[in-house]
């Protein structure tokens, strides 16, 4: 029989692999029709902009290549010191916006190194942040709890992860606000440009401090932009770390249970240790010290209390006063009880 963590295991890549369909179909459905739309007017216009001043295609594909190319200078200088922390934020965080890249082979060289290095930093930077914030909140929770006369006053997993979820929709939905002002985005395309952040999916098709060289003439945008990114990964951590912990706890009762199983199965044939702390069941077979019994090696192997070299009258096998663990024999001649 399989282990229930294989069980949970598989269940998790079948759910997995099958949310990932529904999503498949789903992003079909809805972008599809507009990508074949928004395709065919970029055609449109390319053909109408070609006809019209006589361009061909390889000055047109220049064209484009100046055009993609300029998008990043258009916010400004990217690689000053502001730009240049704001990037390393970026890449420690995993975000991966694609706003600016290294063009150079030594700044390309850099950042694989320095991503080896920042990533898992702050992975444990984030963590033990988030980590201590589910501490401040048992602490809010338990004190609430008692002021409010609650019987029980213990902080629970549900208890915080309401609280790290309200204060993530906080944090997001003020954030939202901040960057729909000064940005001049709708309030739902803020919205999702704050939860691709903070997931740090990073799709980069919204990015904050593009516009208006805000990233040389607004220190305190950039500077409330940083705090927004930093804090807010912190607290999304300590969500995760909840549910990272209750996981390992699934993952512990699983395994004691499965102990416990296994002890259940030994169960049937009461062990036995002896001097050399090895321990044998009644058919001779090697157990774990953990099932050990308190019962001395002159115990009998069966669960009556027959001793020395007498047989067993209920069960198949005897007993020798000089025996070792490889001289316990399977006896066929134990004789059925004796009514009386």
């Amino acid at each position: 029989m399989m282990k229930r963590q294989n069980v949970r295991t598989l269940s998790l890549v079948v759910c997995t692999f099958t949310y990932l369909l529904i999503g498949a179909a789903v992003f079909d459905s809805l972008e599809s029709p507009t990508e074949a739309k928004r395709w065919d007017f970029l055609q449109t216009v390319k053909n109408n902009f070609v006809r019209k001043y006589n361009v061909t295609d390889e000055d047109f594909r220049v064209m484009e290549i100046v055009i993609i190319e300029n998008k990043p200078h258009k916010a400004g200088p990217q690689w000053k010191f502001a730009g240049a922390f704001y990037f390393s934020t970026v890449v420690l965080a995993m975000i991966g916006y694609g706003h600016s890249t290294p063009v150079t082979i030594p700044g390309k060289a850099f950042c694989m190194g320095y991503a080896m290095v920042g990533i898992p930093l702050g992975l444990v930077m984030f963590q033990s942040i988030g980590e201590r914030l589910n501490k401040f909140a048992s602490v809010i929770i338990r004190r609430a709890k008692r002021a409010s006369g609650a019987r029980c006053t213990d902080a629970t997993e549900m208890n915080l992860m309401l609280a790290t979820g309200m204060l993530s929709s906080i944090i997001i939905t003020t954030g939202a606000a901040v960057f729909s002002r000064y940005e001049g985005w709708s309030y739902f395309d803020s919205f999702y440009y704050c939860f691709v952040t903070l997931t740090t999916i990073g799709f980069g098709d919204y990015v904050a401090l593009q516009n208006d060289q805000a990233l040389t003439n607004k220190p305190g945008y950039v500077a409330l932009s940083l705090v927004f990114i930093l804090f807010g990964l912190a607290v999304v951590a300590a969500s995760i770390n909840l549910l990272v912990l209750r996981f390992m706890t699934m993952q512990a009762e699983d395994a004691k249970r499965d102990e416990q199983d296994a002890q259940n199965l030994a169960g049937n044939a009461q062990p036995v240790t002896f001097d050399d702390e090895s321990t044998y069941n009644m058919h001779g077979k090697l157990l774990e010290n953990n099932y050990t019994t308190e019962n001395d090696e002159t115990a009998s192997l069966c669960s009556c209390t027959c001793m020395g070299g007498t047989r067993c009258l209920n069960h198949e096998q005897f007993v020798d006063p000089d025996f070792q663990p490889t001289d316990i024999i399977e006896s066929t001649l134990c004789l059925k009880r004796a009514s009386v």
